[in-house]
């Protein structure tokens, strides 16, 4: 007799016929990426495991159709309808791109019953969006001193949109060359001397050459104005910078430099006129006086500055790298040279910051302003009583620190000294452009500081 064989499946071998029963999955994400040519729509689990996906290409939509609000609505429908069988109650949106087929999509995501917990976009912002830009910063790559009359210094600032480089750079190279303050020999006496291209028996160079000499030497100070110093020596020998007998606000950066050689035993004097300014000056040929030779003075401790620009980037992102290089005759760092240009870079536009409460101002005071019950020209008129032995024309306005408004209206009007101010009436200060009534009193306020004024 045969034996029955057991059927496939049966329970009598512990199989299972039927098929596995479908997962569920109560909530998951669905991925929106709508671009202008599809609409691409992903349903994964909160694992990521992708359950369900369409998009416009496999709905059957081609060429220009695919990026259609129509086509991006049928993808979703057909993405959804999938895990609508599988349970899904819940869900989190994430939509990215630009194309049309955003908001259909999302439309068709709520008529289908699903409970949503969130919509959120993802897509990226450009790089010039709400990303804040680089700071600037600026580094000193590369600083060296060949002498004690040349020293170099290369820096670069970046990141800077294009044009920017150019823009500073130009500027900064103006500032360097032009408004920073230096100290040299403005003019030399002697009376010994009867005319410039003259010689002196016992020193080997000319009396040209000697200007020449001293146009030459490098100093460093903080002095404001003009000040005097002289040279007293004794031949034979070399004379040079060190010695040079100036005030302490005076230094000489080298002491080496060459003056004149003397050949014999005779005495050298030569009184020197030091000068702070900025820019350089030309002497004239009528502005020989008293056995004085003007000299003609180059102020600028910078003796050249370049600007070089790099640029990097694609498109709308090019940026770009400025490159400056500074050569100072050593009475200044480049990085002080470069400090100092920028802080009168500076104070060249405060004035257009402050144009319109200047104005106000001035229009206030012009109305309602009083001057004080003790006039200004009366009060320094005990300071020249009480400062007999002083020399007021020796005394510099430079010397009592003014505000830089009130230093540059007073200059502007050629008043120097303590004695040009003197001479000014309380009617002649008023006159002055841009010169307060407040000005006078802080600058009465001042001088008290400095003088006993009762």
């Amino acid at each position: 007799m045969a034996k029955l064989i057991p059927r496939i499946g049966s329970r009598r071998n512990g199989r299972i016929g039927s098929r596995k029963s479908a997962r569920r999955i109560p909530k998951g994400v669905i991925h929106v990426q709508a671009s202008f040519n599809n609409t691409i729509v992903t349903i994964t689990d909160v694992r990521g495991r992708v359950v369900s996906w369409s998009s416009a290409g496999t709905c059957g939509f081609r060429g220009t159709r695919r990026g259609t609000p129509f086509a991006a609505q049928t993808a979703a429908g057909n993405a959804i309808r999938t895990v609508v069988d599988q349970g899904m109650q819940r869900a989190e949106v994430m939509i990215k791109g630009l194309g049309l087929g955003r908001d259909a999509a999302l439309q068709a995501i709520r008529r289908s019953g699903i409970l949503l917990s969130f919509v959120r976009d993802v897509t990226p912002m450009p790089h010039n969006g709400c990303r804040p830009p680089k700071k600037r910063r600026w580094k000193c790559v590369e600083s060296r001193v060949d002498n004690k009359r040349l020293c170099y210094g290369r820096f670069i600032l970046s990141p800077l949109i294009k044009g920017q480089a150019d823009t500073i750079g130009i500027a900064m190279r103006r500032a360097l060359l032009g408004e920073i303050e230096g100290t040299c020999i403005t003019r030399a006496k002697s009376e010994k001397i009867p005319h410039e291209y003259s010689t002196i028996v016992g020193i080997q160079e000319s009396v040209h050459e000697i200007l020449m000499n001293l146009k030459e030497i490098v100093l460093r100070s903080n002095l404001y104005g003009t000040c005097g110093a002289f040279i007293c020596a004794r031949g034979p020998g070399y004379v040079t910078a060190q010695d040079i007998i100036s005030p302490p606000s005076v230094e000489i950066v080298d002491n080496t430099q060459h003056i004149a050689r003397l050949t014999e035993p005779i005495d050298l004097c030569i009184g020197l006129q030091i000068e702070r300014n900025r820019g350089y000056s030309i002497k004239r040929p009528n502005n020989f006086q008293d056995g004085s030779y003007p000299l003609d003075a180059v102020f600028m401790p910078v003796r050249n500055a370049n600007h070089s620009i790099h640029s990097y980037g694609n498109g709308n992102e090019r940026q770009e790298i400025l490159f400056l290089e500074i050569w100072t005759n050593g009475s200044l760092t480049p990085k002080e040279a470069l400090h100092e240009a920028s802080r009168n870079l500076i104070d060249l536009f405060i004035p257009f910051l402050h144009a319109e409460e200047e104005t106000l101002h001035l229009e206030y005071n012009r109305h309602k302003g009083t001057l004080p019950p003790l006039t200004f020209h009366d009060r320094l008129a005990k300071l020249r009583k009480n400062k007999k032995e002083i020399e007021l024309k020796y005394i510099f306005i430079d010397q009592f620190e003014l505000p830089p408004r009130i230093y540059n209206c007073l200059k502007r009007c050629n008043i120097h000294t303590l004695l040009d101010l003197l001479n000014k009436s309380k009617k002649d200060l008023m006159k002055i452009e841009d010169f307060r009534i407040e000005d006078v009193k802080q600058l009465l306020g001042i001088l008290e500081k400095h003088f006993t004024i009762d």
